[in-house]
């Protein structure tokens, strides 16, 4: 006897099973079809898949597999950033090899993702610390080199102290690592750099091209990139035979100077420190206030350098100081300070007694530019703001001693780490000390076998052997440092074209067909790393012939996180211990609110935190393995697209994964215990349910296709499926259904739940239509057109709210129209004897309610 009852476990390893065996999901390049490459953003192999990984690549295969079913030709990779810092520190801690780490959380990672049914294209799997992957890497990077878009500089860097390695300033967010939180401090060494900010102009530019990206990011990116226009200043130093330039886009404040003020890695400092011992001594005391980033107005620090600027103007002899909050890596590191008009200058000046000028009348008017003139500024009195900014910038100019400049916030890429897992720099060093590159017969340049030491000493500077080589003939010095792990993921989409290519970077036909991705899938928390970056390389792959495209990707969809209640207790020192949410007793009221909380044996205070993002540093994760055995991957995909919009916030709700598991065992049940093929015409089959039936069903479609297609309502298309089985359903316990009508509504909703559900429409679409029938090369529900449009509507006649009647009428009709046909008609005129239409109340085509006043005799 066949088992009609609904085990996920059961059937969705026998699909899985069938996708892996035949392969189906594979793809190769197809001119007569339309491309679709649907791409989520390539894993970090961490060791577990968490809720956040699930829902992205959910979205990823939900696209996928609705693109197939529109005839596309649809690639969907998969890969594995497997480079970087957490897998170091675990071989750290462990005392193992971090490749061994790596390849060993790759394998259980692939079988969770396979386990939930992505439909990816294993043969195309990626793992960036091959050296098949690498090599190519490194290939290109020599390329860049021998065109002068890469070099390497002893400059001022970001340095994390407890991860031991510098940081792009991407990297630093708000003089804190972007990975483990610590303060950023600042550290001159030699670095290897790409220029990006050769192209920061067609980064900005280009912008414009990404309508299908959100407009968050797209402003995170032109803030990063931070495009500024005004003028550079040469400014003379008194008594000296070199000059300080400053930058500024406010040269109508110039009559305002009162002091001047550089960065302490301005290349001023060197000949300052080299002449004035106190000075020198004072910075070296108090290198740990000046080497911090700036962040407010509280931690301001600073020392006059007793040097005198010459104002380009007046003349006027004025004091220049070194200080903490005027930036080394903007425009020159150099201002022109104007407290009477600047808050953080005004405070500056507060702290040192330093005089404060005003230069604008009616500074309280903050709306109206117009209103403001200019005082105590000479010549250029009485002048608005704008007259004040050109007139003074055409004076400068032509005294030429300025110029228009235009400047970047963002600075070159940093690509230097001093860590040993990372992509080699293919670089050395000869006894001439001149760089060189590797000669591409000697790559890949792969990393010396491991050997476990302290994260002080974690690099490849401890290799001795691998460093010192003989190459070009002679013996050289190998490059100590590794690429940023950013590096990897800058281009691994092109590369998934075709994985095999084995004589250059990318093959130029396959990238020709797939590139640019259509849609890419990650979080918005990318906006200004990886997303530049991986902006920027396809700039460089571009202008090397390797694509031809001016951006990588058309489409971009940032999901929101998965957030859950958050607990922790307050230890001794002040730090806290996060308590999962599982070993908790957790009461609540009717509206759900938590109103106590208690965990055996717990003496300390237990506090909630809050709903905030799943992750293992706050123990608050779900393992979505565990919900996919109790309830079924098809469960935990249909929660995770059904629960919130991709775009937003997802609360985690165990009761509505039960709720979407018992939807899915309802349709199984009534597939399997309704005899479908043997249903007979009931004796209420009339053509109005039948026409009512196909109606909504084609609405049905229209909908959910719209909302797929047009902007990811994943959530609302759901429930359009959803409503429309719960009235197939109804209409068959009723008997008001025909066999045709119910069997292509069943097709139908099987058809529209497989993007989300694949795994129990692969086998529902088998028992309703044979074993030989397969879903996976099925095309989506078409849309009639004849059906969009009723001609007709039932209208509901109301008198006084009460139901008198039921019509039938045209939709075009007006209300005066409907109102004549009503009051005409046999069976209603009579409700309308010796009264008068006080009002009537029409919603279109569905209600009519008439308000009646009684004539007097």
């Amino acid at each position: 006897m066949e088992d009609i009852s609904y085990n996920p476990k059961k059937i969705e390893s026998v699909v899985q099973k069938h996708w892996i065996k035949n392969k189906t999901f594979s793809v190769i390049e197809d001119k007569t079809k339309k491309k679709f490459y649907c791409l989520p953003m390539i894993p970090y192999p961490s060791g577990k898949l968490h809720m956040g990984h699930v829902r992205n690549y959910t979205i990823s295969d939900v696209i996928s597999r609705y693109q197939r079913m529109l005839g596309k030709n649809v690639l969907q990779p998969i890969g594995w950033d497997a480079f970087g810092l957490p897998a170091e520190e675990t071989a750290i801690k462990k005392g193992i090899s971090p490749h061994k780490w790596t390849l060993k959380n790759i394998s259980i990672m692939k079988k969770q993702l396979q386990s939930l049914g992505f439909s990816y294209d294993w043969s195309r799997e990626i793992t960036t610390c091959q050296p098949k992957y690498y090599r190519w890497e490194q290939s290109f990077f020599i390329k860049l080199f021998k065109k002068n878009l890469v070099y390497k500089k002893k400059t001022v860097v970001n340095w994390c102290s407890v991860d031991n390695t510098v940081l792009a300033n991407e990297q630093a967010q708000n003089g804190q690592c972007w990975r483990c939180g610590s303060k950023i401090t600042f550290k001159k060494i030699s670095q290897w750099f790409i220029k990006i900010t050769a192209y920061a102009e067609e980064l900005l530019q280009d912008l414009k091209l990404l309508n299908q990206w959100p407009k968050e990011v797209i402003t995170m990116q032109k803030n990063w990139i931070g495009k500024s226009e005004g003028i550079k200043i040469k400014c003379k130093i008194e008594d000296k035979n070199y000059f300080l330039n400053i930058y500024t886009t406010k040269p109508e404040t110039i009559m305002g100077i009162t002091f001047f003020a550089i960065s302490i890695h301005h290349p001023l400092i060197s000949t300052i420190i080299k002449n004035n011992s106190q000075i020198n001594q004072f910075l070296k005391k108090n290198i740990d206030l000046f080497n911090t980033d700036f962040k407010n107005s509280n931690n301001l620090f600073g020392i006059n350098t007793n040097l005198l600027v010459s104002h380009p103007i007046t003349h006027k002899k004025i004091p220049l100081w070194i200080t903490n909050y005027v930036r080394h890596d903007y425009a020159t590191g150099a201002i022109m300070a104007v407290p009477g008009h600047n808050k953080i200058d005004y405070s500056f000046a507060k702290i040192y007694n330093i005089p404060i000028k005003l230069i604008f009348s009616n500074i309280n008017n903050k709306n109206i530019e117009k209103k403001i003139i200019l005082i105590n500024s000479s010549k250029f009195n009485n002048l608005s703001i704008k007259q004040a900014r050109k007139k003074i910038t055409k004076t400068l100019i032509k005294k030429k001693i300025a110029k228009l400049y235009k400047y970047y916030k963002i600075k070159d890429w940093c690509i230097s780490r001093q860590r040993y897992w990372g992509t080699p720099i293919p670089m050395i060093i000869n006894h001439k000390n001149n760089i060189l590159p590797v000669p591409e017969t000697e790559l890949p340049v792969i990393l010396p076998k491991y050997i476990h030491q302290d994260k002080y000493t974690q690099s490849l500077k401890s290799y001795n052997k691998w460093l010192k080589t003989k190459i070009y003939g002679e013996k050289v010095t190998r490059e100590s440092d590794t690429f940023d792990t950013f590096m990897e993921s800058s281009w691994y989409y092109a590369r998934y074209t075709n994985t095999n290519f084995d004589t250059d970077i990318l093959d130029t036909k396959s990238t020709k067909y797939w590139l640019p991705v259509d849609q890419y899938i990650g979080g918005i928390e990318h906006a200004v790393m990886h997303l530049i970056y991986f902006r920027f390389y396809h700039k460089l792959l571009r202008d090397f012939g390797y694509v031809n495209s001016p951006e990588p990707v058309k489409k971009l969809t940032c999901q929101g996180m998965v957030i859950i209640d958050s607990f922790y207790i307050q230890n001794d020192d002040g730090s806290k211990k996060w308590l999962s949410p599982s070993k908790l007793d957790i009461d609540r009221n009717k509206n759900g609110k938590i109103i106590k909380i208690s965990k055996k044996n717990c003496l300390h205070k237990i506090i909630y935190a809050g709903k905030i993002k799943m992750s293992k540093s706050k123990n608050n994760g779900i393992d979505p393995h565990l919900i996919v055995n109790q309830y079924g991957a098809d469960t935990l995909r249909l929660f995770l697209m059904f629960a919130a919009p991709i775009h937003k916030s997802l609360e985690w709700n165990s009761s509505s994964i039960i709720g979407m598991h018992r939807f899915l065992k309802k349709i199984w049940t009534f597939v399997y215990t309704n005899k479908i093929k043997n249903i007979k015409n009931s004796s209420n089959d009339i053509l109005y349910n039948q026409k009512n039936i196909k109606y909504k069903l084609n609405d049905t479609i229209i909908h959910v296709t719209n909302n797929i297609k047009n902007d990811n309502s994943f959530n609302t298309a759901i429930a359009h499926i959803m409503k429309f089985f719960n009235y197939i359903e109804d209409m068959y316990n009723k008997n008001k259904i025909n066999y045709k009508n119910l069997k292509k509504s069943l097709e139908s909703i099987i058809k529209m739940l497989y993007p989300f559900t694949p795994h129990i429409c692969f086998i529902l679409w088998k028992k309703i239509n044979g074993k030989k029938y397969c879903i996976d090369t099925e095309k989506w529900p078409s849309i009639n057109n004849n059906l969009t449009i009723k001609k007709t509507s039932i209208v509901v006649v109301q008198i006084h709210g009460k139901k008198r009647n039921i019509i039938n009428i045209k939709n075009n009709l007006s209300k005066q129209d409907v109102i004549n046909i009503i009051i005409t008609k046999k069976e209603i005129k009579k409700h309308f004897y010796n009264k008068t239409i006080k009002k009537v109340i029409y919603i279109p085509n569905k209600v009519i309610n008439f308000i009646l006043e009684t004539n007097k005799k």
